[in-house]
């Protein structure tokens, strides 16, 4: 009995060591399926998650989705060039869009309306999901919602550099001498905010399905760059993280509509720097099968 007694401690500190290392490695368990499960990304925009945030109310996946149920073919006739023409195309054509530079020292120097309009119908051109065509371009010219933009821009942009991208991001835009100072937006003579419709409404008032609505939108994007370039006109592709509430709701677009790229347009000013940068080699960005 005395044995047993002065054992008593010992067989309670094992026991208490035991609980200790099982509830240590059930908590490591836990905080890594938690990490597995939501990765922490902080400078992810919460506003800019794809139509599967945006579950559409119970139509069943055959119902009329507003698109006409038989749309008439129309015969086809689109330009064929000669091997000499289409080569000697392509190489002006890349000539052209190699130039192409992200500038942010724009001129306040007025640009014609009617160019804008232009390479907006131009980008209305891309290819889209069921051909549901996504996306709304606002373009501001209002000096007081230009400003309004960059004040909101940067204190986002702010908090973005000291706190959500993190030291690798933050240094790796050094050398690119940016920051979160925009002066871009309030000089540009107009700013074009690209958003994507993550879904529309059909005629009775219930949500319509837009079809990789990102993508599609992104392609419209991506032509509305080339269109710029083609006029003489000059950008710089920006992405105002965790700003897209805001400048929805200053902009009055409802809430079907994400922010997804905001575009300064104008002409360089006279003494505009860019980067020395190059481009990767076509055997890099290239694979023949």
């Amino acid at each position: 009995m005395a044995l047993f007694s002065s054992l008593t401690p010992v067989f309670i500190a094992i026991i208490c060591v035991l609980i200790g290392v099982i509830m240590k490695t059930n908590g490591e368990k836990e905080k890594r399926d938690t990490k597995s499960k939501h990765p922490c990304r902080p400078w992810v925009d919460e506003d800019l998650r794809d139509g599967t945030d945006h579950p559409l109310e119970e139509e069943g996946e055959e119902e009329w989705q507003g698109l006409e149920e038989d749309v008439a073919h129309v015969p086809f006739t689109g330009e064929r060039y000669s091997e000499a023409e289409m080569i000697k195309r392509s190489q002006t054509f890349y000539e052209l869009l190699n130039k192409r530079r992200s500038v942010r020292f724009l001129s306040d120097e007025p640009v014609p309306r009617e160019v804008i309009d232009n390479v907006i119908r131009t980008a209305g051109t891309s290819p889209s999901g069921a051909h549901t065509e996504p996306w709304t371009f606002v373009v501001v010219q209002d000096p007081y919602l230009k400003h309004k933009i960059r004040e909101i821009v940067e204190e986002e942009e702010e908090i973005n550099y000291k706190k959500r991208m993190g030291d690798r991001w933050v240094n790796d835009l050094k050398r690119l001498r940016t920051n979160w100072i925009k002066e871009y937006l309030d000089t540009a003579p107009y700013l074009i905010l690209i958003f994507k419709q993550v879904y529309g409404r059909l005629p009775n008032g219930k949500k319509k399905t837009h079809y990789y609505n990102e993508i599609s939108v992104s392609i419209a994007c991506g032509i509305l760059l080339a269109a710029l370039q083609n006029v003489g006109l000059y950008t710089v592709t920006s992405t105002p993280l965790n700003c897209g509430p805001q400048l929805r709701v200053l902009l009055q677009r409802p809430a079907n509509e994400k922010l997804l790229l905001l575009l300064p347009v104008g002409y360089p000013k006279k003494d505009a720097t860019v980067p020395a940068l190059t481009r990767k080699p076509l055997e890099d960005i290239m694979v023949v099968v």
